[in-house]
């Protein structure tokens, strides 16, 4: 694993519009300076042998994330995940039910010496997807035609689409994402989901989640034109739902109403599955020790929020790197992880985002930062693999 410098493609801003780029709030370089969120000056060289391990570690976790969650509804452990009592037989039911799911990413620290780590999982609503199955692949067709890279996220999101399609209820799936992110990266990776359904053969409908209506008559779930919503996918967190009487509907509403991602992926999307995780697989090579609510024996840890986003509450403790970052999580609870700095190429510090459609692993996404912790102005950069 190496990073690279190389001279970007002449009009590579209407390249990458062309192709659904139409967000770009600026990241930022190791000076603090403002950075092309999407950034082709450099890029991340990885060996085949490399990428076959890493491809096998994620499909390893996939596993243990799986057995982590029949552990935490065989022992009802929903308290640890801070989640509404009213919630836990449903979510029981979403499992034993195996209602479908469609995807996930796996957050990594890798420096091509030793094991990856898992940071985190984003198992509910992951972005990003956008540059890592079209953005990226582009880019090295035009570059590098001769090289391959880790990447058959479009090919199997389209597959699976098509084996989701006859377990949804309903002639139509509707595509949903809030109109109140303002960045227009939700919009642009639900749209791109949407795409990849209807390629499969599924009949789709877009809309926010604010005109999601419901219809106390029918009791059911209603679109703009009030045509009933039998299914839908959703980039929205669970916990945001969970958290109003919009919530209660839905959960009542199953599995008539069927949900992707399904309402079991609440506790893998959650960082309190990191603690679990560790209890159920000690000195895994692939793990970082993990507690809920207190370090135990650590003296170097990141101190998470269990439903934190994009960085936000984070404490950084040990190293002489204590830091922490602003934001509105916390009050559901912390996680407590082992410090392991993610490694620096060139002064810039790489997450890899490993990631999983249905059970299989499906390619790889890399944003990196200057500083510690991946935040949301961490650039994304493409990667190859020579032949």
């Amino acid at each position: 694993m190496r990073r690279e410098h190389c001279s970007p493609r002449p009009g590579w801003e209407r390249i990458v519009a062309e192709q659904g780029m139409c967000f770009g709030t600026p990241a930022r370089d190791s000076a603090g300076a403002d950075r092309s969120y999407w950034d082709e000056s450099v890029h991340y060289v990885f060996d085949m042998d490399e990428v076959l391990s890493l491809e096998a570690s994620v499909e390893v976790l996939h596993s243990m994330c799986l057995d982590a969650v029949e552990h935490v509804v065989l022992a009802e452990r929903y308290r640890d995940f801070g989640l509404p009592e009213w919630t836990w037989e449903h979510i029981e039911k979403s499992w034993r039910r195996s209602d479908p799911h469609l995807y996930g990413r796996f957050d990594l620290r890798y420096d091509g010496r030793r094991p990856p780590v898992l940071l985190e999982y984003n198992a509910d609503t992951p972005t990003s997807l956008l540059e890592a199955a079209i953005l990226q692949w582009h880019w090295k067709t035009d570059v590098f035609p001769a090289d391959d890279q880790w990447n058959s996220l479009h090919e199997r999101l389209v597959a699976r689409w098509g084996e989701i399609r006859d377990r949804l209820p309903g002639k139509e799936t509707h595509f949903t994402w809030s109109s109140a992110d303002a960045s227009g990266e939700d919009n642009v990776t639900l749209g791109y989901i949407q795409e990849c359904a209807a390629e499969a053969g599924l009949h789709t409908v877009g809309l926010s989640i604010e005109d999601i209506g419901f219809d106390r008559d029918l009791g059911c779930f209603v679109d703009l034109e009030e045509a009933p919503i039998a299914s839908l996918f959703k980039l929205y967190p669970w916990e945001w739902i969970l958290d109003d009487d919009f919530g209660r509907h839905a959960l009542d509403l199953l599995p008539s109403t069927m949900w992707v991602e399904p309402l079991w992926k609440t506790l893998l999307s959650n960082k309190a599955i990191l603690a679990v995780l560790w209890e159920m697989y000690p000195g895994h090579p692939n793990l970082l020790p993990a507690y809920l609510d207190s370090p135990h024996e650590l003296t170097e840890y990141v101190r998470k929020p269990k439903l934190g986003r994009e960085g936000a509450n984070i404490s950084v403790v040990g190293a002489g790197q204590d830091m922490e970052t602003g934001g509105v999580y916390g009050e559901e609870g912390y996680v407590y992880q082992l410090l392991d700095p993610l490694p620096k190429f060139d002064d810039m510090r790489p997450a890899l985002g490993a990631w999983i459609v249905g059970d299989e692993s499906a390619g790889l996404g890399i944003r990196e930062t200057s500083g510690l912790i991946t935040d949301d102005g961490a650039a994304f950069v493409p990667h190859r693999i020579p032949l």
